[in-house]
């Protein structure tokens, strides 16, 4: 799971403890791609060809790459993560791919190192619910996105935690929305879209996944 900066760029971060818990490796990525709507995502986060874009958490590159192509050599995607063995493993897959528009960071689980209003769009997919200085986190994003920038957040909730604290939730590696929207407004954004179901994660029943779109306030 995962971080990242400049002319129209794609940034797509993700941070946690455990950013590589809930990511697929490349392997499994075809398989990914059956279930797993990235033309959606990039259409929810307003990404374009030229679009500066982070994706914080992003181990080995799965949803990194597919932001590199669409963005293309006049946009730029900064990967983050907390883990150098999964940024490792993903320089070699940019390299497989000779892709040069990737920007790979380490980042810190408070801070994805970011530079300030470098940023089009933020995408934290599948690793909010690991982070726990998210606030701090968020902090930092806003910071990193231009005015009209947007961050996208997706997750996978697992129904059985329905109804359950925000611990019990995390625990379980999993969050419902109405927590995050709070955190977003009071961390400055303004929620312009929420997607209830965005599909099932994985293809199995129990496990919905939701996105939050915001922008700054």
């Amino acid at each position: 799971m995962e971080k990242l900066f400049k002319p129209v760029l794609l940034f797509v971060f993700i941070l946690s403890p455990l950013w590589g818990i809930a990511q697929y490796s490349e392997y499994e990525w075809k398989e990914r791609d059956s279930w797993m709507d990235v033309a959606g995502i990039m259409e929810l986060a307003g990404i374009e060809k030229g679009t500066a874009v982070a994706d914080i958490g992003c181990h080995e590159g799965y949803l990194s790459i597919h932001l590199a192509r669409k963005v293309g050599e006049s946009g730029k995607v900064y990967a983050v993560d907390v883990r150098q063995d999964r940024l490792d493993k993903l320089k070699e897959n940019l390299k497989e791919r000779n892709l040069k528009n990737v920007k790979v960071i380490l980042g810190d689980y408070d801070n994805p190192k970011l530079k300030e209003n470098s940023l089009d769009a933020v995408v934290i997919m599948d690793t909010y619910h690991e982070m726990r200085d998210y606030m701090e986190i968020l902090k930092h994003v806003k910071k990193a996105l231009k005015p009209d920038g947007r961050i996208l957040i997706l997750e996978k909730f697992k129904h059985y935690t329905r109804n359950k604290s925000r611990e019990h939730q995390t625990d379980a590696h999993t969050l419902a929305s109405k927590y995050v929207k709070k955190e977003l407004e009071d961390s400055g954004f303004k929620i312009t879209k929420e997607v209830k179901d965005f599909g099932k994660w994985n293809n199995e029943s129990d496990k919905t996944i939701w996105i939050l779109v915001g922008v700054k306030a």
